[in-house]
């Protein structure tokens, strides 16, 4: 510093005079205080890791599941049976259908009369030809008949044997025909309600297999199915437990505080599927935790009905948790394939 600015400074004499009110120093302490409880409750806090997905109610059982109820022949509709909404029990009709022809059903009992008739005919024709072969074989011992009559015998009752059963398929054939057409009323396979109905009236074709109404059973086996990203899905494992969110039940949830959670309930993962989906998602299946309050009521959680789930991972720090989200990094993976160094900062 020179020798002017040493004579600049001497002169300034009020920067020594300036006192810092003591509220400042108080607030600056208190500032300092505060950030260091802050960090410390970070680094003690516990904090639950979850992998947080949506998805909706379902069933792993395929019988519990929304079915169709489906045409087995042509026909058209004559009559519905139910309505849309209607509680209905195992065996009651849901639809009639009819044939365009009318007179198709007495056509098929008399084809299966005549087909009977001439299965007989031809089951009396192998009997004498089992008769004739006898009485062939006898006169060749006794050398009144050649080796070349009985195998002519032999060849004909093969051939009215062979004639035989293909009669025999023919009855088989045109009764099984007799049948579908006479089943022509479609019942309820188990108790439950009537969801949807696709097709009119009686003047509706419907073929085959076209699905003319859909149904839903009652009391289904609920479980939830939701779809985690591919970077938590690895370390999801059945038998994890889980906190789900119903959609139209209140709720007040935090995620790594699963004990303060309200109107949560809870889960156990039973199933990962293998393989992810085209975006690389994963599907999870999740069941009731039978040791909690068990999930709402079925008129509240629906087949169908969206839901929200976070299933616990492992424990941590809050502040490690803070800095794996800023970094994306994935989950802490279980004590068993994590490296013996504890999670910091």
């Amino acid at each position: 510093m020179s020798k002017a600015e040493n004579r600049f400074m001497q002169n300034i004499t009020s920067l020594p005079a300036q006192i810092i009110p003591s509220v400042h120093k108080v607030v600056c302490w208190v500032i300092a205080f505060l950030v260091l409880v802050v960090a410390a409750g970070l680094y003690f806090t516990p904090w639950i890791q979850t992998a947080h997905g949506s998805g909706a109610v379902d069933s792993l059982d395929p019988v519990d599941r929304m079915q169709a109820i489906s045409a087995l022949v042509d026909g058209q509709i004559q009559t519905w049976h139910v309505r849309e909404g209607m509680q209905v029990r195992a065996g009651d009709p849901i639809v009639t259908l009819i044939d365009v022809d009318a007179q198709r059903l007495e056509k098929l009992q008399s084809q299966l009369a005549a087909t009977r008739l001439a299965h007989q005919a031809n089951e009396t024709a192998v009997a004498n030809a089992d008769s004739n072969l006898q009485r062939q074989q006898a006169l060749q011992e006794q050398g009144l008949v050649s080796r070349k009559d009985v195998e002519a015998a032999l060849i004909k009752v093969q051939e009215l044997k062979a004639k035989a059963a293909s009669s025999l398929a023919d009855i088989n054939q045109v009764s099984m025909v007799l049948s579908r057409q006479a089943t022509m009323t479609k019942t309820a396979p188990v108790d439950g309600t009537i969801l949807r109905l696709f097709n009119g009236g009686g003047s509706t074709f419907v073929k085959a297999g076209d699905v003319l109404a859909q149904f839903i059973p009652k009391n289904a086996e609920r479980t939830v199915r939701v779809i985690i990203s591919g970077l938590d899905a690895p370390l999801v494992k059945p038998g994890a437990k889980a906190r789900l969110q119903f959609e139209g039940w209140p709720v007040f949830q935090f995620s790594g505080w699963p004990g303060t959670a309200i109107g949560t309930f809870g889960g156990v993962v039973t199933y990962v599927e293998p393989v992810a989906d085209a975006t690389g998602a994963f599907q999870v299946w999740i069941k009731p935790d039978e040791t909690e309050m068990p999930w709402p009521e079925e008129n509240i959680a629906r087949l169908g009905s969206r839901v929200k789930a976070w299933i616990l991972l492992e424990e941590v720090r809050l502040g490690y948790e803070l800095w794996r989200q800023l970094n994306n990094f994935p989950p802490q993976k279980p004590p068993t394939q994590a490296s013996s160094s504890a999670p910091g900062w």
